[in-house]
């Protein structure tokens, strides 16, 4: 089989290696994904006549058996759709059945009490006329196959994964620059609530701006307080991308960021990214990075952002900010709300970590943008956009059609703000000229000494738009996104 782990990049037969036998197709799984997978289950779509790696899913296993087979259904229809879309339906599909022992459990029970699930995979994909080629367990250090009936290569009580770094998967991806991040169960901790005594305070300030958003939310489209809503969440999230982009402001902003009275230059597009978190690196020196995060956001901002974010416009406005140095504060931003999701508003962090798994997709981070989009469909299955993002994600997709489709609705909406004046603007222009007074000619943009235009140039909801990357606020009565399917 051929693996390639740049394969949704256009991959070149340089690239590619030749895999042989169960021990390195366990060996592989890491670098397909990213990270190592732990209490999942993954289908990886073989093409061709060499089986050559395509679209892959991972899903968590389900915890109750009875849930299994529809789980199976919709795994192997997932994958065989999404070949079929791009052109390539899948030729053979390999199954890994990723868990941990339960304490007092061993390797080799974990295997048997999922050899059920592995069957019904395996019928599930031949139902769609898609052969299973290969089903593994992968746990405890060991592997086990399901379909290998040789002991000499695969015995009952399962053969040790190869160590860390000596298997031919691993020095093609250190020869390609490829590394794997780390296992999904600490990419998860760092968009889940840790718990500990901050939790009640989170709690208390999601309740109180529950009472206050939510109301505002649930009105008219064109309901003014829904607009309000919508443009005080739009301008506290910029302002905490801005803080999060400067340094030197790490300390200086946080006395008067609840009350939004420090205001902070943002840094030029051009500039690249503060701190992008490197592949590989220590659980501890992430873990203090997000703590450093979560002391610049307050609980009452955090809970503002959340509620806020359940808008669905709100949100695809916050998604425009995704590459550059907006896109590394705002990946940063979404963790920190994902993490304020305290019970029970476990649900609401659905939109902070779609927003999550969009930007890492967006700036390149796959491994992260799955993990994330798999914890958004977890609190709430039904989340469009998520499921959306994910399938793309999970088929191999270039985000830049997204990307562009983003661009130029943020492009129209600023262009419309700076081109179209307010109504009330014209009027009171009109108004101005006493009746039967002939117009004065002046030059454009001359003063004529009134008040009336220094009063009113430029005053729209959030501000003008000029010299705030990713702002664009749409005046009153200006377009609606009109994107469809969140």
């Amino acid at each position: 089989m051929n693996a390639n782990h740049h394969e949704s990049n256009g991959p070149s037969r340089a690239q590619q290696i030749t895999l042989r036998g169960p021990a390195e197709l366990a060996d592989a799984l890491p670098f397909v994904l990213g990270f190592h997978p732990t209490d999942s289950v993954v289908l990886v779509a073989l093409h061709g006549e060499h089986g050559r790696f395509g679209g892959r899913v991972r899903l968590g296993i389900p915890r109750s058996p009875r849930e299994w087979a529809s789980t199976a259904d919709h795994l192997a229809e997932c994958l065989a759709e999404g070949g079929g879309r791009s052109g390539a339906r899948p030729d053979g599909i390999v199954v890994f059945l990723c868990q941990d022992p339960a304490p007092g459990e061993t390797g080799r029970r974990v295997m048997e009490r999922l050899r059920p699930f592995a069957q019904r995979l395996r019928t599930a994909c031949g139902a769609l006329d898609i052969p299973v080629y290969e089903a593994l367990c992968i746990t405890d250090g060991l592997y086990f196959s399901y379909c290998c009936p040789d002991q000499r290569c695969c015995p009952p009580d399962g053969t040790p994964l190869a160590l860390s770094g000596t298997s031919v998967m691993a020095a093609a991806a250190t020869y390609a620059g490829v590394q794997v991040r780390g296992t999904q169960r600490d990419m998860e901790a760092r968009l889940k609530p840790r718990g500990g005594p901050g939790d009640e305070e989170q709690r208390t300030a999601l309740d109180a701006a529950a009472a206050s958003i939510v109301p505002r939310i649930l009105e008219g489209a064109e309901a003014q307080g829904r607009q309000e809503v919508r443009e005080r969440t739009l301008g506290l999230a910029r302002e905490i991308l801005r803080r999060f982009a400067n340094p030197e402001s790490r300390g200086a902003d946080r006395p008067g960021a609840a009350s939004g009275q420090t205001a902070v230059a943002a840094p030029p597009r051009t500039a690249g990214p503060v701190r992008a978190v490197l592949p590989g690196r220590p659980a501890a020196s992430t873990a203090s990075e997000d703590a450093a995060d979560d002391a610049l956001i307050s609980t009452e901002e955090a809970a503002a952002l959340v509620l806020g974010l359940q808008d669905r416009v709100t949100r695809d406005r916050a998604a425009e900010w995704m590459e550059g140095w907006e896109g590394t504060a705002a990946l940063r931003l979404w963790r920190v709300l994902a993490r304020r999701c305290v019970t029970p508003y476990q649900e609401h962090a659905a939109a902070p970590l779609t927003l999550a798994g969009w930007t890492a997709w967006s700036t390149g981070d796959e491994p992260t943008a799955r993990v994330a989009l798999g914890l958004a469909l977890d609190a709430d299955p039904e989340y469009v956009f998520a499921r959306l993002l994910h399938q793309a994600c999970n088929e191999g997709l270039d985000p830049e059609s997204l990307r562009s489709c983003l661009r130029g609705e943020r492009d129209a909406r600023q262009a419309s703000d700076q081109e179209a004046p307010p109504p009330s603007r014209r009027i009171r222009m009109r108004a101005a000229r006493r009746p039967g007074t002939p117009p004065t000619l002046r030059k454009p943009g001359q003063r004529t000494g009134g008040n009336e235009r220094r009063k009113t140039a430029g005053v729209r909801p959030g501000g003008p738009a000029k010299g705030r990357p990713g702002s664009g606020s749409r005046r009153p009565g200006g377009p609606h996104g009109s994107r469809s399917g969140r």
